[in-house]
């Protein structure tokens, strides 16, 4: 690589950025149904034909908005989670740090867990980061469940055939039962987090991170994890 082609190429990685975090400060004073590229570029200093070079159009720079919140999601999350802890412990670790996440990064928390954006649709391309939280619970449930004797969620009748779908989408290799209640735990984590976010709690629940803790681990009770003994 030529010097002048790695120097444009850290420029191109310093604009991109400056841009993102310009746009993250508009998140924050204004959400991201009003995030502007015009907006972004006069903030910046620069001419907005200047910045469609990098950002073709607004859908294009929430699209790496997002992508860049899921993966600081899914990268605390990874970071936090204890692969030598038993089940029960690995899941409240990982619930934990998807809350304490959130409350760092409420903005970009809205941003994927929000209202949609209204004209907005999620490309596939931010699918690998959205799903790295779930394939992280997904693995706990999956290696406490090597131990057969370990108890399964129940399965209504009614429910098996989409049950059974969903195992095949998402986890061929576990009970239905299981994953029904792993996709609802997943759910219930995200509904959790965003009602204290959100300030439904407020006036409810004062003692928020005992309350989250034993709420994880109802969930992780759900999905068939038990706490070891002491």
């Amino acid at each position: 690589m030529s010097t002048a082609h790695g120097a444009r190429a850290r420029a191109r990685i310093e604009v991109t950025a400056a841009i993102k975090d310009e746009a993250r400060r508009q998140l924050a004073a204004e959400g991201a149904a009003r995030l502007s590229l015009r907006a972004v570029a006069r903030e910046l200093g620069m001419v907005s034909s200047a910045l469609y070079r990098y950002f073709p159009s607004r859908d294009d720079l929430l699209t790496a908005l997002i992508i860049d919140a899921y993966d600081s999601l899914g990268e605390c999350a990874e970071r936090a989670h204890e692969p030598t802890a038993d089940p029960f412990r690995r899941w409240i670790t990982v619930c934990e740090a998807v809350r304490g996440w959130a409350l760092d990064h409420p903005h970009e928390y809205a941003l994927i867990y929000g209202s949609p954006v209204p004209g907005y649709t999620a490309p596939d391309t931010t699918v690998p980061a959205a799903a790295r939280v779930g394939l992280l619970l997904i693995g706990i449930a999956r290696d406490a469940h090597q131990d057969p004797e370990l108890a399964r969620p129940p399965l209504a009748d009614e429910l098996r055939p989409e049950a059974e779908r969903m195992a095949a989408d998402l986890a061929p290799d576990l009970p239905p039962a299981v994953v029904t209640a792993l996709v609802a735990a997943w759910a219930q984590l995200y509904g959790l987090v965003g009602f204290e976010l959100f300030g439904q709690f407020n006036r409810v629940v004062e003692d928020r991170e005992t309350f989250f803790r034993h709420a994880a681990g109802q969930l992780a009770r759900g999905v068939g994890l038990v706490p070891t003994s002491p």
